[in-house]
């Protein structure tokens, strides 16, 4: 019987006798350094333990505080949206687009008009890349100028993707990054805050190493977080980006073959890019099916794949659709619990070879 073919994967071969020798306290800096180089524009770079620790620092240097409204897109993970409650704020949710499966700029602008009129204007707006696809940025950063309110872009799964030629992440006034398990390229547990200043980096290099002040002794002023990256998870993401513009054109290719693949079929839609402003790392290939039998047809796909030794996982359920965040304000129609009932996440990992494709495709084919 065959390995399961993961939804995607992180292999990561190391040396262990050379890693081990080469680790010192540089190599988080050299890490960062990488990193600035890499995503250029001025950006400063703070290496963190996960892409979840830098969207929480982005909100406390942001100056989000208890009763604090946050503008957050519905069709995410969790982890997006939980540092909202770490500040005791709240998250006002935001349906989706068809395009990108984004957040709605129309849903958008509403919400923020009417929670004015109901007197509390929101301070922060997280918006997110999701399964690596650019956003509609051009018309999110317009209004969080117009409205003048704080722009976080959650990068965690688009590292490598383009909007106008620009990197994801460097569009707001923070952007945060996931070096996860399952992303495009891992540290085995990781993450990182897109700063625009350097004081603003090392605010949060200072929050992040528990708010130790510069004394003999240990003093602490304020509240601090044990956050950094650690040595030996800088070593690994120093190695792995020279494997970044490999991985996203395997993964790029992976779509497109799924896409040349579902054309024949006029009820599956896979989500690829509309125009040449997208320029998607395709971190995930995922689909949707439409028609009176989408639901139906979705668990069967799952099921066959399944008898197949074959992962897939139904996309993200929207927050305002989760019984931890029943009751949230939410802004929309139902794109976003469409994309969840109907959706598809496919195998994407950067080792899948043509082969496995083949078996995925033709367990497909034999299906439909």
């Amino acid at each position: 019987m065959q390995a399961k073919i993961p939804l995607s994967d992180s292999t990561i071969h190391l040396d262990l006798k050379t890693e081990i020798s080469s680790i010192s306290k540089d190599s988080i800096h050299a890490f960062e350094e990488v990193l600035e180089n890499y995503f250029q524009a001025d950006k400063k770079i703070v290496a963190l333990n996960s892409g979840t620790s830098a969207i929480h620092l982005a909100l406390i240097l942001s100056g989000i505080t208890k009763g604090d409204e946050v503008l957050c897109q519905s069709f995410t993970y969790v982890a997006t949206v939980n540092p909202v409650i770490y500040q005791n704020a709240t998250p006002i949710f935001i349906d989706s687009e068809k395009e990108t499966w984004n957040m709605c700029p129309i849903h958008l602008e509403e919400a923020i008009k009417d929670r004015i009129l109901k007197g509390k204007k929101p301070k922060a707006i997280i918006v997110v890349h999701l399964y690596g696809m650019p956003a509609q940025m051009d018309q999110i950063v317009k209004i969080s100028k117009k409205y003048k309110i704080t722009l976080i872009e959650d990068a965690a799964e688009a590292l490598g993707s383009e909007y106008k030629g620009k990197k994801c992440g460097t569009f707001g006034d923070f952007g945060i990054i996931s070096f996860n398990n399952n992303k495009i390229i891992s540290t085995l547990g990781g993450g990182a805050l897109i700063c625009n200043t350097e004081k603003e980096k090392n605010k949060a290099i200072f929050y992040a190493s528990q708010s130790k002040e510069k004394a003999l002794h240990y003093e602490h002023k304020e509240l601090g977080y044990n956050y950094r990256m650690n040595t030996v998870a800088a070593i690994i993401g120093l190695e792995q980006m020279l494997l970044l513009n490999e991985n996203k054109k395997r993964r790029r290719a992976i779509n497109n073959y799924y896409n040349h693949f579902f054309k024949k079929y006029n009820d599956i839609n896979v989500l690829t890019e509309k125009s040449n402003d997208y320029s998607s790392n395709h971190w995930l290939s995922c689909i949707k099916i439409i028609g009176k039998s989408a639901k139906e047809k979705k668990e069967k796909i799952m099921l066959c794949l399944e008898n197949n030794n074959i992962e897939t996982r139904s996309l993200w359920k929207p927050m305002h659709l989760q019984p931890v965040f029943k009751g949230t304000p939410y802004y929309g129609n139902d794109i976003s619990e469409n994309l969840f009932n109907f959706g598809l996440c496919l195998p994407s990992g950067s080792n899948l070879k043509n082969d496995v494709l083949k078996i995925i495709t033709s367990s497909i084919h034999k299906l439909l």
